[in-house]
């Protein structure tokens, strides 16, 4: 009787062992899957100047590099922001892990130590300075006015272009910041259009749009302030993303440069996707994607990042470029 209750008790033992084993590979099993899925949060913004970021989104080119790398799948939630001051605010908080915004808010945004630096420039765009106001032909003209310029915000790359502009006509940077009200560029250029405002500085196609309104004209100084040879639009990604996940952050890096040759090399096809996201008929967009340039190197941010410090948008002036770039980024 003895032998046959040891027997027992040795075989229910034995199928404890089991169940317990069954239930250890079933969490492993559901903690693999887990491993296997990743979530990566972007934002972008209103223009041509963000197209890379909109032909990365329509074509998938993001999730095809990181399945191509690692065999697993991801997910991206898109959010489109109206400025670079909201995307800091997403990445600072944890929302976001990446996104494109204009050079100036991204200068800031590293010296501010908000947890991210530039891992890509995106596109090189020219702006211009538009008025309702046949009396405004120059800076000067506003200057001590209380003429409206409507911008996408305070502190974006448009402000600190209108600041070089002023600087350069030999004006203090700062002369016009009590006139600036801050829009998303198309309502900038509806406002400009019904007179809300007297001004209204932007990019493309905004600029192209407005230039063919026959009751608008431009003040040329900011044209030669900010030209297609300078960066204008960047992508950030946060330090978090690029210290502790390598594979997701190169794939983001492959997937905009895939998205930046696509357009370099098939912008009939990409005027395709974006014409009527952008309100244009599709010759014109064709047009207005030929007048940007496309390009993962940037050009010039240093000097501006030196610029807003020495004028006072920044507080901290960068020692280097390495300063404001993640170690991958090419350029000056």
């Amino acid at each position: 009787m003895m032998k046959k209750m040891k027997k027992l008790l040795v075989l229910c033992a034995a199928a404890m062992v089991v169940f317990t084993g069954c239930g250890e590979k079933k969490e492993e099993s559901a903690s693999n899957k887990s491993a296997e899925n990743a979530t990566l949060n972007i934002a972008y913004q209103y223009g041509l100047g963000h197209v890379p970021a909109v032909i990365a989104k329509e074509k998938g080119f993001i999730e095809e590099a990181y399945k191509d790398a690692t065999g697993k799948e991801l997910t991206i939630n898109w959010n489109q922001m109206s400025s670079g001051a909201d995307i800091n605010t997403g990445i600072a908080s944890g929302s976001l892990q990446a996104g494109f915004m204009g050079a100036g808010p991204a200068i800031s945004g590293v010296t501010k130590d908000v947890g991210y630096k530039i891992f890509t420039n995106i596109t090189n765009q020219e702006h211009c300075l538009m008025t309702n106001d046949e009396s405004i032909t120059s800076l000067g003209d506003l200057i001590g006015s209380e003429h409206q310029i409507a911008l996408v915000n305070i502190g974006s790359i448009q402000h600190i272009i209108l600041a070089k502009a002023l600087y350069n006509a030999g004006y203090d940077p700062h002369a016009l910041d009590s006139n600036l009200v801050a829009m998303a560029h198309p309502d900038g250029m509806s406002a400009l259009e019904s007179g809300s405002v007297a001004c209204h500085l932007t990019s493309s196609p905004y600029i192209y749009m407005e230039r063919a309104n026959k009751d608008l004209h431009e003040i040329q100084e900011i044209t030669e302030a900010l030209t297609v040879d300078n960066t204008f639009n960047v992508g950030v990604a946060s330090e978090e993303l690029y210290n502790n996940n390598k594979e997701l952050y190169q794939a983001l890096c492959d997937g905009v440069q895939a998205a930046i040759d696509y357009i370099n090399n098939n912008m009939e096809e990409v005027a395709k996707l974006t014409y009527e996201l952008d309100g244009n008929s599709l010759e014109d967009e064709q047009e207005y994607l030929q007048k940007g340039r496309y390009t993962a190197e940037t050009s010039g941010i240093f000097e501006l990042a030196v610029f807003m410090a020495d004028n006072d948008f920044i507080d901290k002036k960068p020692e280097s470029y390495s300063d404001l770039v993640f170690d991958n980024v090419t350029g000056d």
